[in-house]
């Protein structure tokens, strides 16, 4: 059964994107903190990594340079990566971080399924952008 694996310490999105992207074949599997990240992806083997900007000790943009490090090391295996940012000037960071995606709160189940299915699929999902990229 594929995983996504979410890192939030907020209760409503959980809510949200559990809500979008859980099915009979599909799993979200939490965690509240980035730290948690890399042994829950080394664990869970998600096809789908969804990082909340404003997680506790270690935020999104952390996580998420911290994951691709690990990938770029080949300690983990490269998977995408879909932050929810907080407002539209993070999109710069985000792109620095080399994030697959990007969705901006508040959120809505069909924008999180459409993001995650083009990350899944090898596309990228940039929020506002016409089409999605192949990536």
């Amino acid at each position: 059964m594929p995983n996504v694996l979410l890192a939030t310490d907020a209760d409503w999105i959980l809510d949200e994107v559990d809500a979008a992207l859980s099915d009979d074949e599909t799993t979200v599997v939490r965690v509240r903190s980035g730290r948690e990240v890399i042994d829950a992806v080394a664990v869970h083997e998600p096809v789908l990594v969804v990082l909340d900007l404003q997680i506790g000790n270690m935020g999104g943009f952390a996580t998420c340079l911290n994951l691709r490090q690990e990938e770029e090391s080949g300690r983990l295996r490269p998977r995408p990566i879909l932050l929810l940012l907080d407002r539209h000037d993070d999109q710069f960071m985000a792109k620095r971080m080399d994030a697959d995606g990007w969705l901006i709160k508040p959120l809505d189940a069909f924008r999180l399924r459409k993001a995650a299915q083009a990350l899944r699929t090898g596309y990228t999902w940039f929020e506002g952008a016409d089409t999605p990229a192949p990536a």
